[in-house]
């Protein structure tokens, strides 16, 4: 997990702070996995069709970032997969856009990331925006969402506040442009408007039909968060064992790491947990004449010794 980090930074040192880190999650409503399911199906009992499914999402989502451009030519980039104990597989991607291609005004920042309703007359995305892109309700009217944090705290800051125009925020994540347009839409028992509305790209929404969260990376304080946030490796769970002999708590508790039945699918099907392009190449560091040295079982001493190749290290 360290070293993934240190190379994602390494990134950021030869190419310098990345422009874009969006979240793709998974909908168990694909029509790709109930095109497969028997009608007795239900979406968590067949882990091994959305593992599959998801990635097959994912590669076309590469596809889309290298191939076909869709933000500028990329410098360098990142993903990685997560499994929570709840809820579905989802990606964390970064990317580092070319120089020619950097996003360092708030108008290229509109370009790419929207975070209001749209006009209802594109049916397509307004349902898209109303099914994966409304954060809560939480806060004062609902202190008992999932995304409440201790004590009452707002996890996420929704709602946010309302802004005529996309301008660099303060805490390295731009204010993107929320107009208090007086539309609302009822969902979950309250009216929600454009202050719930989760960043997005309107073509990667529609496309993939999935909560996809964009944003936009205006600050490099964000850096060491984000790269250490998707480098934090897999969940781990405390659990203790009880029986009827006497309780020795330090022998009954145990520490061990929670595998969800999609993460466990997944590594079956030896699918990559994350992927980095350009790959970062680790040097053997070592005094001198205290290299790592591999040989046969077989050889001779004499032979190893006498070997060229011996002293040939990274380092040379």
């Amino acid at each position: 997990m360290c070293r993934r980090y240190m190379d994602a930074i390494a990134l950021v040192q030869r190419f310098g702070k990345h422009d874009l880190f969006f979240t793709m999650t998974c909908n168990s409503s694909w029509p790709e996995i109930k095109r497969h399911m028997l009608s007795t199906d239900e979406t968590q009992n067949r882990p091994d069709l959305v593992s599959r499914v998801f990635k097959a999402k994912v590669e076309e989502l590469k596809a889309d970032i290298l191939k076909s451009k869709i933000f500028g030519k990329v410098a360098a980039f990142m993903y990685t997969i997560e499994f929570q104990k709840r809820g579905l597989s989802h990606s964390h991607f970064l990317i580092i856009l070319a120089n020619e291609y950097k996003l360092l005004t708030p108008e290229l920042y509109d370009k790419f990331v929207c975070a209001e309703l749209h006009d209802s007359n594109e049916q397509y995305l307004y349902s898209c925006v109303l099914q994966h892109m409304m954060h809560g309700p939480c806060g004062d009217i609902n202190p008992t969402n999932s995304c409440m944090g201790k004590k009452g705290v707002f996890k996420f800051q929704y709602p946010k506040e309302f802004a005529e125009q996309t301008s660099k925020g303060a805490n390295s994540y731009p204010v993107y442009k929320r107009r208090n347009t007086g539309k609302a839409v009822y969902m979950r028992k309250h009216l929600m408007d454009n202050s719930w509305v989760v960043p997005y790209n309107p073509y990667l929404l529609c496309k993939f039909d999935c909560h996809m969260n964009v944003e936009v990376c205006s600050d490099i304080k964000v850096v060491k968060y984000i790269y250490k946030y998707i480098c934090k490796g897999h969940d781990k769970i405390a659990f203790s064992v009880h029986n009827n002999a006497e309780i020795d708590e330090i022998k009954e508790y145990r520490s061990a790491r929670w595998v969800s039945p999609p993460e466990a699918a997944w590594r079956l099907f030896g699918f990559p947990i994350s992927e980095m392009t350009p790959s970062v190449y680790h040097l053997q560091l070592h005094l001198k004449g205290q290299q790592f040295v591999s040989f046969k079982s077989t050889e001779s001493v004499h032979g190893i010794l006498n070997n060229p190749m011996i002293k040939k290290t990274m380092l040379d």
